[in-house]
């Protein structure tokens, strides 16, 4: 019986495991800083184990003292590659007794490993390419311990690799320099020598070949590799005689520069009547000279055959070349300097004429050939004129570009908007692209002159719309008159095959006078942003241009310099140079004679118009910042009080600018910095103190709501025009 505790049993098993831990700890090294797996490592002392070989050292130098990169960080990719051979006896065969293998060694500096490779050679009968792989190659007996370092390898020096001797004729330029560096003297380099049995090989191959078989070659190789993909393109035209229809018919001929062939389509109109067919001519060798029906298969061939001679056996035959190639036919084939414009090509009997060409057979000719004269034949008939098509009158029903659809095609399609004109005329942020004019009737009713209007004209699709005022005790009631649409221009045909002409913007300024649907208005007046659109986009409104208007009234008044002074000076006694807008009015009116609109004479004055930079209206401003507290419910004007109240030290009713500012910034008062600064400064003295108390209750719309009112204001007064 045997105790798990038995001290016997316990020491042979740490015997075991020490055992163990001994062999693995022999398994692992170093090399080159390197940890590697070794198979052959000492025993403790130095010794070897049982069954071990000797060691083999890594290097036959010492290692670098100090901090220095690791080999394989220091030389990576980095080859050493010298040109060597071997020779190799052929013991069996008779015709060579030995060959000479040429070879590439290539020493890698990293890990001192070394690779031998033989190029490979067409038709030499041997398996080539890696001799040796890469790995490190010890050196021959009695030096086994040691392995091939980069101080072994020299120029016109034989080394012994596995017991093959390879002779190192050359190396390469980054080799001899490497080589140098590390302290190697080189010798001169030699040559690789000739394997005698291939040489002469060749030399009774090529004795053999030429005599007995003299084939032609044609190097066609060349002409495909500069030439693939580039060819010539010609329009062209045949007369064919047997053809019914009128006129000739249209190919188009291709030439390959790569072999020299053409090939033909044929462009067929439509409606034609014949069939379609993938090539007029297929693509090959066009002969000169050829006749109506082509040659018989094998006529034309780069050479010919003499009578087969015996029997085939086993699916052999015999023949012979024929070197005199009797009864050969030889004709001349097209090239491309054959081909030009009013060249006419004989295509087996069918005379083509070349018309014209493309631009890369142009540049073609002119580089090879110098030709710079490409005139074109005209040889496509006028086409007959289009019948004139006659559109039937609108018949009512629709709108007009709905009838003019129906006219243009079985299928009735959508009439085309212009979504150009749309896209570029649509409302953007803040700028409508709408026109608004206030306009009155045209009329000897005193009640119906009484009536107030605005004219709303869209830019992105030229309809108009109109609305009236509404005003208390008129007996009118006010609101939509005439919904958006295109207005038809008045004196037209209802029944016509023209399409309808419709007012423009052009048609629109102040002092015009417009008929919409029987209703005659005169636009008396429009807002600033017609105005400003209009001198913006001068180029479309004549009206508001001030040059057109300028030369205008300087073509009117040229005759008249001394009356006008005169009027300037009485009408302005005390010299300030500046005179009423009535006035200029009225002098602009008796001086053209009704030769200008309303919308020119407020161009004119709107050009030398003195405006106050203090226009804008505190009201209005008010009236803008209290509907916007509204629609943020702000409602916190008593604590707006009680905190400037309690900033204000001296109970004055009065703070800075800045600090009325800083406390409605602390309340987030829901107006646009801009609106607010402005508001301020309104409220502003000349001690840059702001009256909070009154500002407060100007901005409080439950106790002091500011209604939105019309402005009436005082026509500019303007400067004397320049003459």
């Amino acid at each position: 019986m045997v105790l798990d505790g038995c001290p016997c049993l316990c020491q042979q098993q740490r015997r075991r495991t020490g055992r163990e831990k001994f062999h693995r700890s022999q398994l692992f090294g170093y090399a080159n800083n390197i940890p590697m797996l070794f198979d052959n490592k000492r025993g403790t002392g130095g010794e070897l184990l049982p069954g071990q070989t000797l060691k083999i050292t890594n290097r036959m130098f010492p290692e670098a003292i100090g901090s220095s990169p690791p080999s394989w960080i220091a030389f990576d990719k980095q080859v050493l590659c010298f040109d060597a051979y071997f020779e190799e006896e052929v013991p069996d065969k008779n015709q060579e007794l030995y060959r000479i293998r040429h070879c590439k060694i290539y020493f890698y500096p990293e890990d001192d490993t070394i690779q031998v490779i033989e190029p490979i050679v067409k038709n030499s009968g041997i398996n080539q390419g890696t001799i040796v792989r890469r790995q490190q190659i010890p050196l021959p007996s009695p030096h086994e311990d040691q392995f091939y370092t980069m101080y072994h390898f020299n120029i016109n020096t034989e080394i012994t690799l596995y017991g093959r001797k390879y002779k190192i004729v050359d190396c390469d330029l980054y080799t001899k320099n490497f080589l140098r560096k590390i302290g190697i003297r080189l010798n001169p380099p030699t040559s690789l020598p000739d394997d005698p049995y291939i040489t002469e090989r060749e030399k009774r191959h090529l004795a053999s070949t030429n005599p007995f078989h003299p084939y032609e070659r044609f190097d066609t190789l060349k002409q495909f590799l500069e030439f693939d993909g580039q060819v010539l393109g010609f329009s062209c035209v045949w007369n064919d005689p047997e053809s019914r229809l009128s006129g000739p018919r249209e190919l188009v001929l291709r030439y390959y520069l790569s072999d020299d062939t053409i090939d033909i389509r044929e462009v067929l109109p439509e409606n034609s009547g014949r069939d379609i067919v993938p090539y007029f001519l297929k693509r090959d060798k066009l002969p000169k000279n050829a006749p109506v029906a082509p040659y018989h298969p094998g006529t034309i061939t780069n050479y010919t055959l003499l009578n087969v001679l015996g029997k085939p056996e086993r699916n052999k035959g015999y023949y012979i070349r024929d070197i005199l190639q009797t009864g050969a036919v030889h004709p001349e084939f097209y090239k491309d300097s054959d081909l030009k414009i009013g060249a006419v090509i004989n295509v087996w009997g069918r005379q083509i004429l070349l018309c014209d060409c493309d631009e890369f057979t142009k540049e073609h000719y002119r580089k090879k050939y110098g030709i710079v004269d490409f005139t074109p034949i005209e040889y496509k008939t006028l086409p007959p004129p289009k019948p004139e098509k006659i559109i039937p009158p609108y018949n009512g029903f629709g709108s007009e570009e709905d009838s003019l659809s129906s006219c243009m095609s079985v299928v009735v399609k959508a009439p085309h908007k212009d979504y150009r004109q749309f896209l570029m005329k649509d409302r953007y942020g803040m700028d409508s692209n709408i026109l608004r004019y206030g306009a009155k009737l045209i009329t000897d009713n005193a009640i119906d002159k009484e009536r107030k209007f605005i004219i709303s004209f869209f830019l992105r699709d030229d309809t108009i719309s109109i609305f009236e005022y509404a005003e208390r005790n008129s007996g009118i009631a006010g609101g939509k008159f005439l919904e958006r649409s295109r207005i038809k221009k008045p004196g037209q045909e209802l029944f016509k095959s023209e399409p309808s002409e419709y007012y423009k913007a052009q048609d629109l300024f102040v002092g015009a006078r417009v008929c919409f649907h029987g209703h005659k208005f005169l636009l008396v007046d429009a807002d600033e942003y017609t105005f400003n659109y209009m001198e913006k986009n001068a180029n479309e409104f004549p009206m508001a241009d001030i040059s057109v208007v300028l030369n205008k009234l300087k073509n009117m008044t040229e005759s008249h310099a001394k009356e006008i002074r005169k009027t300037f000076a009485t009408t302005d006694p005390e010299h300030t140079n500046v005179i009423g807008y009535d006035t200029f009015r009225n002098w602009i009116v008796s001086v053209a004679g009704g030769g200008f609109s309303e919308h020119e004479i407020m161009t004119l004055g709107r050009h030398y118009g003195m405006r106050d930079d203090n226009q804008i209206d505190l009201l209005l401003l008010l009236s803008v910042a209290q509907d916007k507290l509204k629609k943020n419910a702000f409602e916190y004007f008593e604590q707006l009080n009680a905190v400037f109240l309690y900033n204000d030290r001296e109970k004055c009713g009065l703070l800075p600018y800045e600090t009325c500012r800083t406390i409605f910034k602390s309340f987030k008062l829901p107006l646009p910095d801009g609106l607010l600064e402005t508001l301020l400064a309104r409220f502003e003295d000349d001690q840059k103190q702001v009256d909070y108390r009154k500002f407060i209750h100007a901005l409080n719309w439950r106790e002091n709501q500011i209604r939105v009112f019309k402005e009436e204001k005082e026509p500019p007064k303007v400067k004397p025009v320049a003459e």
